[in-house]
């Protein structure tokens, strides 16, 4: 199992230069056939003295997905929204998107990935032909409420705002979890 958070906060964390060096990471660190193939990239630019382009990455990649395994392979790329889809040609979402593709054509069963994103139209454009499950939780009532509940939890046990009238403060509740959008 591998995991990768595209964090917003982070600008390095929203592009695939720190996608794919985190997977292959984590998938050889417990298997001696991945490390051996990581191991040969690195040797393979003067060990670690050049940079591998993103396709050397990406067939590093694929090489470790290629090898026959008796057990299930679990990818989770989460908060693919916060990926910034703005800059470059193609943005880094887009180069993103177009690896999960590659990734899912593999031809290897074993291969199972998760992708967590808000419903970004782009990425449920090229997600949405590629998956064979989708869930979403932005409408679900237990989503709404588990955000109200949060919120009211913060509202009600704050210093600052433990002075405020309750009119005021249910103002804020409803007004930050309508706005919450799901999240």
């Amino acid at each position: 199992m591998a995991y990768f958070y595209f964090d917003f906060l982070n600008p390095n964390k929203q592009h695939l230069q720190e996608l794919i060096p985190s997977l292959l990471t984590q998938l050889s660190a417990s298997s001696p056939p991945r490390c051996d193939i990581l191991l040969g990239l690195y040797q393979a630019h003067d060990s670690g003295k050049t940079q591998p382009s993103d396709l050397a990455l990406v067939n590093c990649l694929k090489q470790m997905f290629s090898l026959p395994d008796r057990r299930p392979i679990y990818l989770v790329m989460d908060a693919l929204d916060e990926c910034t889809d703005t800059s470059g040609i193609p943005s880094p979402r887009e180069r993103v998107l177009q690896l999960v593709k590659e990734l899912v054509e593999l031809p290897n069963s074993k291969l199972h990935i998760c992708v967590t994103s808000r419903p970004a139209i782009d990425i449920r454009h090229v997600l949405g032909p590629l998956t064979s499950f989708q869930l979403s939780l932005h409408d679900q009532s237990g989503q709404k409420q588990d955000i109200v509940d949060c919120v009211k939890s913060v509202v009600y046990s704050d210093s600052i705002m433990k002075g405020w009238k309750t009119e005021d403060k249910d103002l804020v509740i409803e007004t930050l979890s309508e706005r919450a959008e799901g999240m």
